[in-house]
């Protein structure tokens, strides 16, 4: 009888879960806003639904089921159905299951089941959130194998920041926008700084309202896009989103205890006013979105007191001479016996030696005496009133992007373009030009010396327009795209000290510019009915690059005689100081480009690819790519990709690639020549002169010509998702070996006896050369993994974690690439400096590990992320200098209001703790007489200190 009933209780227990229901609900996004369009499907069946415009959807299920939710740019949800109401919250971010446009060329490829890493990020959640407003410190607190910090006392490299993936140069990652070649930077990094002798993208000429995700490919890609794409391809998605206004107004500054000199306070103050708004074109989807920012930041200073010397006994008189009137440009011996009588401070037996001097020379060995600390006091001044900026440039700047798509047929034909526009006018600050520094600084006209403003204005242009549809039963998107960076400078509060007192305190230093073209013709297809589904893709490109320098105003690089008269030969004598020493000429700070730089260069490259995906079964997929390409100046190259997927189950999938690549060298390491103020291991300025490959210069030293760097690399991984859990993961190991690898090279010199390479050198107003070079073979290798956990706790409260980490080390491999010529005068270590193996291999941080959190509950939402920032090493050529700063975590905390539909209000915190990094231990020899308290050659993340801001976002539908 029991057995009985048992059967007749599961029969009727089956026959009523088998029964449908009408399950229904609402579905909201993790703003808690209605979401339209939202995709509902019944696991394991063909049935399903989408949500309506206010979100609400209904389906027809059976208890027991599951229902997937999934949307662009969210998480899926799975949910047991249990009920008959099921209220669902979508979450926005690092999205496994999101069908990206990136490393695949598949049609309907996900994050978590593509053959290659990818991150996607959701730039409109993180941004509500956090403090960072440029594109390039966001990434670099949000994606651990991207890594940028902003530079100080290294010229134009203080207004761009570079920027890298795994630990490889700010030039091997190729940055695209909707897909499309975005163009670098016209600046090339020659100072003391990470990716030294690179050139990057300006990704901070792009406004983040303007972005909706961004797609971080970790592997390597030439084969599919081209050169640069070493180290991985950064996609930017632009925003699509009509009938809304965003607007957003940040602003905040640094409270630290270092801030204002190291005496605490408020500085580095800031303000970013940014907005978004999409019109709907015609009736059949199409849109235009405009985007723009406007931001305005303070400059901060964390040098506390400059500890060396700052005036000669020479200082002290010409101090008294120009307190009594008198003409101190040209002072007499007497003049100078006679004033030297008058320095109060002076004891009487050095005052009778002055007096006593016999002639000029006398008086040279007397009056070059330190006497800085009684001058000071003669003067009423401090030690900090000699000290440099060290610390962020000042920065204004507005940024401008527009988006359309205009379908033109109801065939899926479209017209796209979009176009973007930004200028930059930044401050940054060189050494101090100090009083007793006479063949630098003029004291007639700045008698307390002068600390020299080099004032950027950058500016930036782009536009792409295409056209795409169906042709036959395959897929043709025709594009173009154009885009322009141009750097000019500035020089303020300085001089030309060879011109004395006929000097502008102003110059004009000329500039460079970098522009390029890019066509592409895009073909494919994807056949459902062959194996599981195959995809073909193959096109071409034809780019066009020109590269030009554009000479500075003459008194900005010219040195001159005491007459007035240009050097223009070796007979000639420079301008002297009071001690006889050659005056220097050119802008200080920074010499102007000469008509001897000035050049445009252009060259082309045209290029086609194959690529071909297929998944054989529902478990295994193959990917094969391949590409040639041909430059107009070093010739031809094939590279290809081959990648795979294996899906163990239906969660876990295990993912590999193996490919070569190349990076062509740049326009701009290919013909930059130019003298820059570079600094040597104790701190002083060197005066370099930059000289291309085949110049006289490096023929004279055996500096062989320039060619592509090559590549091969290696990837595997694995990535799982447990849905019952709301966990998912992935862990990727690679390997990158790079063969002869462009560097800047050390500082060539002179013998000093007048041979044609001293000349050289003096024509550049140079003291030493250096070069662009493929010096070294290198290797990487490293591992990334991603975890994310939601967890729900009833309809209004969510939690999102998500734990990141990259683990990664570069070194180079076998002996330095020198030539004989190199060989044989012993200037193998001057080619690739040890500084430059530790800007390389331990400048920037190996380990970072991401710890984020956000918590939604109701109208409030808490975010609280933790950054591990690993340990550096100071980039110096003695070893003995070599510091070693250990890591640090800092931690960064917001909380957001939502105070009605349209309006949110967020105060948080970067660096919450005010964490600075480990100090320059004065054993080392770093500190550079008291200016660098903080290393500014290895950046962990920066010496900025607490960060506090405050947000008002408004969204207006």
């Amino acid at each position: 009888m029991k057995n009985y009933l048992l059967i007749c209780f599961l029969f009727l227990g089956n026959f009523v879960f088998s029964q449908e229901s009408k399950i229904s609900g609402t579905v909201l996004d993790n703003l808690s806003q209605p979401m339209p369009g939202v995709s509902i499907e019944i696991k394991g069946t063909n049935k399903g639904t989408i949500t309506n415009f206010d979100g609400e959807y209904d389906v027809k299920a059976s208890l027991g089921q599951t229902l997937v939710f999934t949307f662009m740019g969210f998480d899926p949800r799975e949910v047991v159905i249990d009920r008959t109401l099921i209220d669902i919250q979508m979450v926005a971010g690092t999205m496994l299951g999101e069908v990206v446009l990136i490393g695949s060329r598949s049609p309907s490829r996900t994050v978590i089941e593509s053959a290659v890493p990818v991150d996607v990020l959701d730039i409109k959640e993180i941004s509500t959130a956090v403090p960072q407003v440029n594109l390039n410190q966001m990434l670099n607190y949000v994606a651990p194998s991207f890594t940028s910090n902003t530079q100080t006392i290294a010229d134009g490299t203080d207004h761009i920041d570079p920027a890298s993936l795994r630990g490889l140069g700010p030039d091997q990652v190729l940055v695209l926008i909707n897909g499309k070649r975005r163009h670098n930077s016209s600046l090339i990094n020659v100072n003391g700084s990470f990716g030294r002798g690179s050139v990057g993208t300006d990704l901070n000429a792009i406004p983040v309202v303007a972005i909706q995700r961004i797609e971080v490919l970790r592997d390597g890609a030439a084969a599919q896009y081209g050169s640069d794409a070493i180290a991985g391809v950064i996609n930017i998605i632009l925003n699509e989103t009509v009938g809304e206004l965003d607007l957003n107004i940040t602003s905040g500054a640094n409270f630290s205890k270092n801030a204002n000199k190291q005496t605490g306070g408020i500085d580095g103050e800031t303000i970013n006013v940014a907005a978004s708004y999409g019109i709907g074109l015609g009736d059949k989807g199409g849109f235009i979105n405009f985007s723009g920012d406007f931001d305005y930041r303070e400059p901060f200073n964390r040098m506390a007191e400059w500890e060396g010397s700052i005036f000669n006994a020479y200082n002290a008189i010409e101090r008294v001479g120009l307190s009594n009137g008198i003409d101190i440009s040209n002072l007499s011996n007497s003049q100078i016996q006679q004033l030297g009588q008058q320095v109060s401070y002076f004891d009487s037996n050095f005052k009778n030696e002055i007096a006593s001097a016999n002639d000029r020379s006398a008086l040279q060995d007397l009056l070059g005496m330190d006497v800085t600390e009684s001058e000071l006091n003669a003067r009423g001044q401090k030690r900090s009133d000699y000290n440099m900026r060290v610390g962020q440039s000042a920065l204004r700047g507005g940024r401008f992007f527009a988006n359309l798509s205009l379908p033109i047929d109801d065939a899926g034909t479209e017209l796209y373009s979009f176009a973007g526009i930004s200028s930059r006018r930044g401050e940054s600050a060189g050494f101090y030009r100090l009083p007793n520094q006479s063949k630098k600084t003029y004291t007639p006209v700045y008698i307390n010396g002068f600390l020299p403003r080099i004032n950027s204005k950058i500016k930036d242009q782009s536009l792409a327009v295409g056209i795409k549809g169906i042709v036959g039963d395959w897929n043709i998107d025709f594009s173009n795209t154009y885009g322009q960076n141009r750097f000019d400078y500035l020089i303020s509060n300085t001089s030309n000290a060879s011109l004395e007192g006929a000097s502008p305190t102003s110059f004009d230093a000329g500039g460079f510019s970098f522009a390029q073209n890019t066509t592409n013709l895009d073909i494919s297809q994807y056949f459902v009915d062959v194996y599981k589904g195959l995809n073909v893709a193959f096109g071409a490109e034809h780019r066009l690059e020109k590269y030009d320098i554009v000479a500075g105003e003459r008194a900005s690089y010219e040195q001159y005689t005491e007459n007035g008269d240009v050097i223009n030969n070796a007979t000639q004598i420079p301008a002297q100081d009071f001690f006889g020493n050659e005056r220097r000429g050119g802008s200080q700070v920074f010499p102007g480009f000469s008509p001897e730089n000035e050049i445009s260069r252009e060259r082309t490259s045209i290029a086609g690819y194959f690529d071909v995906e297929v998944d054989f079964t529902d478990k295994f997929l193959l990917a094969f790519a391949t590409r040639f390409e041909n430059y107009s100046d070093f010739g031809s190259t094939v590279n290809f990709k081959l990648a795979s997927r294996y899906k163990l189950s239906e969660n876990v999938n295990i993912r590999g690639s193996v490919n070569t690549g190349f990076r062509a060298p740049s326009l701009h390491q290919l013909n930059f020549n130019s003298t820059s103020t570079i600094f040597n291991d104790e701190g002083e300025p060197v005066q370099v002169g930059t000289f291309s490959n085949d110049s006289r210069t490096a023929k004279l030293l055996g500096i062989p010509k320039l060619k592509e760097e090559t590549s091969s690399s290696l990837s595997v991984g694995l990535t799982a998702k447990i849905p019952d859990a709301n966990l998912s993961f992935t862990v990727d190991g690679y390997f990158v070996a790079i063969d002869d690898r462009v560097v800047y090279t050390g500082q060539f010199r002179g013998p000093g006896t007048g041979t044609e390479l001293d000349q050289l050198l003096s024509q550049a107003n140079a003291t030493a050369a250096a070069f662009f070079a493929n010096a070294i073979n290198t290797e990487s290798k490293g591992i990334d993994a991603v975890i994310t956990h939601n967890s729900f706790f009833g309809k209004n409260l969510r939690l999102k974690s998500e734990l990141a980490a990259t683990f990664s080390k570069t070194k180079q491999v076998g002996d330095i690439l020198a030539s004989p010529e190199l060989e044989r005068a012993d200037l193998v270590d001057t080619y690739f400096p040890e500084d430059s193996r530790i800007y390389l291999e331990e400048a920037v941080p190996r380990t970072k590990v991401n710890l984020s959190n956000s918590l939604a509950a109701g109208k409030f939402n808490f975010f609280l992320r933790n950054v591990y920032f690993g340990k550096v090493t100071e980039a110096s050529s003695d070893p003995l200098r070599q510091q070693e700063f250990n890591g640090k975590v800092i931690t960064d905390l917001s909380v957001s209001f939502k105070a009605t539909e349209a309006l949110t209000l967020t105060i948080g915190s970067n660096n919450i703790f005010d964490i600075y990094p480990e100090a320059a231990d004065p054993a080392f020899g770093n500190r550079s007489s008291g200016r660098f308290d903080w290393s500014r050659s290895a950046q962990q993340f920066g010496f900025s200190g607490r960060f506090l801001f405050a947000r008002v976002s408004i969204n207006l539908k």
